[in-house]
């Protein structure tokens, strides 16, 4: 499996990658993720769908913070993921 997975649900970010889920909070006004501009060894560029703004606005997760918080050596986690795509509903 080289494909990640970006979701939303409620007011968490959800980061899916082999048996490994790793869930973050999101601004409370983000309705989905809508699609993935970049994927750069950790850090995403992702088209997002606020309640306050009608139009897609481009916004960025780096996740390396997040797994060094959760004590996950990041090169190991992140070096096989080749793609990160968006899964809603």
């Amino acid at each position: 499996m080289e494909n990640a997975i970006l979701s939303n649900d409620s007011q968490y970010t959800i980061f899916k990658f082999g048996n490994t889920v790793i869930k973050f909070r999101s601004p409370y006004s983000l309705e989905y993720y809508s699609s993935i501009n970049e994927w750069d060894d950790g850090y995403i560029v992702v088209m997002t769908k606020y309640k306050h703004s009608e139009k897609l606005i481009e916004e960025y997760i780096d996740l390396v913070p997040i797994l060094e918080n959760l004590y996950i050596d990041k090169n190991e986690f992140l070096k096989p993921i080749k793609e990160v795509v968006v899964q809603n509903g």
